[in-house]
């Protein structure tokens, strides 16, 4: 993963970073995804192909262009109309939501959050964030906006467990106006958030800038390089846009 940036170096950070790196690596089929989108001369053939030897994957992508977030007047069956109609890069997010379908479908104790809740969340939010994106004053990559939104709180998966029992004074403490916020409570429990977990976590993932800063900057997307600040923006507005709608993931919802 290259030299972290999780820092100082005391038995929390150690653990944390332990658990990011034991972390299993992304699947063969969301790899190639990654390698082949990230080739300006990729075709849309070369994707098809990939997601054809992988009879999960296939079975994920027609469930997601199937569902009520689409609003299709007619079902999809065929795998080659599903991914002309998603996008390459939805696909690839769809592919790595799938590879690690343990991080996401797993209870959130540490939140309260229940099982499969960050799946639903993060699915959800990247719809929202691609289209923020599509009606940006600047141009911005949409498909990028929803790959960035499907794994922008993937942090929490790993940071769920070293919160266990803290929920209820985190939320005491920003309705007392002592914690500004629960990213704040992260940090001041843990001395990181969620945020800087999920970078870790991504990194360790080889994924590509784009989607790490997102990432990175949810949170505070004007931190965001400014190349990328439009894109990372319309994953912090997708993001809130989804907790307003009821689809938050414990104990964090709009704090």
């Amino acid at each position: 993963m290259g030299k972290s940036h999780l820092s100082p170096p005391n038995g929390g950070y150690r653990n944390i970073l332990r658990a990011i790196n034991s972390t299993p690596l992304l699947s063969h089929s969301a790899s190639q995804l990654l390698k082949v989108t990230a080739d300006p001369e990729h075709e849309l053939a070369d994707v098809i192909q990939i997601v054809k030897c992988d009879s999960i994957l296939t079975a994920r992508l027609l469930r997601v262009v199937n569902s009520t977030a689409y609003d299709l007047l007619h079902p999809i069956n065929s795998i080659d109309r599903a991914v002309a109609y998603l996008g390459i890069r939805v696909v690839a997010g769809i592919a790595i939501a799938e590879s690690t379908s343990g991080l996401f479908n797993k209870p959130l104790d540490g939140y309260d959050g229940d099982g499969g809740g960050l799946w639903k969340h993060d699915l959800f939010c990247a719809i929202a964030s691609r289209s923020v994106a599509g009606h940006a004053r600047e141009e911005c990559n949409k498909d990028l906006a929803f790959t960035s939104g499907l794994l922008h709180d993937i942090g929490k998966a790993t940071l769920s467990e070293f919160l266990k029992g803290t929920s209820q004074s985190a939320v005491g403490n920003i309705s007392e106006s002592k914690t500004a916020d629960y990213l704040s409570a992260e940090e001041e429990i843990l001395g990181l958030n969620h945020a800087r977990v999920g970078y870790e976590l991504a990194k360790h993932w080889h994924l590509p800038e784009e989607i790490l800063a997102a990432i990175l900057h949810h949170h505070q997307p004007a931190g965001a390089p400014e190349p990328l600040r439009t894109m990372v923006y319309a994953v912090h507005l997708g993001d809130i846009l989804v907790m307003m709608g009821g689809y938050g993931t414990g104990s964090d919802n709009m704090r």
